[in-house]
C-alpha cells in the first residue's frame, strides 16, 4: 500500500497562512502528477490544486492568487502554500495522486485546516 504522508494543518487566524506538505514515495513521486483536495462535512469534496511532473499548475479559481502547489523532486514532496487564508478554506485537505504504472489513486490522510475570522 502507498503511503502519502501529510504534514502542516492547524488554526490560523483569517489573513495568515499555512503550507501544507505531502511526501511520497520516490518511485510514485517521480512518475505522476499530485493533487490537493479539501472537504468540509455536508458537501462535495473539491479539487484545489494539481501540479504535473513537468510543474504545471492548475487551481481552483475561489483560491487563484492565494494558494500556491509546488513540488521538490529532491524530497518527494509536494507542498500547498495558503496565503491570505479565509474563513472558508476551513477544511480537511488530503494530497491525492493517480499512478499510471498501477492506474490507482492513492490518498493521505488528511490534515485538518481550520481559519478562524
Amino acid at each position: 500500500q502507498v503511503q502519502l504522508v501529510e504534514s502542516g494543518g492547524g488554526l490560523v487566524q483569517a489573513g495568515g497562512s499555512l503550507r501544507l506538505s505531502c511526501t511520497a514515495p520516490e518511485n510514485i513521486f517521480k512518475l505522476n502528477n499530485f493533487d490537493w483536495y479539501r472537504q468540509t462535512p455536508g458537501k462535495q469534496r473539491q479539487l484545489v490544486a494539481t501540479v504535473t511532473i513537468t510543474n504545471m499548475t492548475t487551481y481552483l479559481n475561489s483560491v487563484k492568487d492565494r494558494f500556491a502547489i509546488s513540488r521538490d523532486n529532491a524530497k518527494n514532496t509536494v507542498y500547498l502554500q495558503m496565503n491570505s487564508l479565509k474563513p472558508e478554506d476551513t477544511a480537511v485537505y488530503t494530497c491525492a495522486v493517480f499512478d499510471r504504472s498501477t492506474r490507482r489513486t492513492f490518498w493521505g490522510q488528511g490534515t485538518q485546516v481550520t481559519v478562524s475570522s
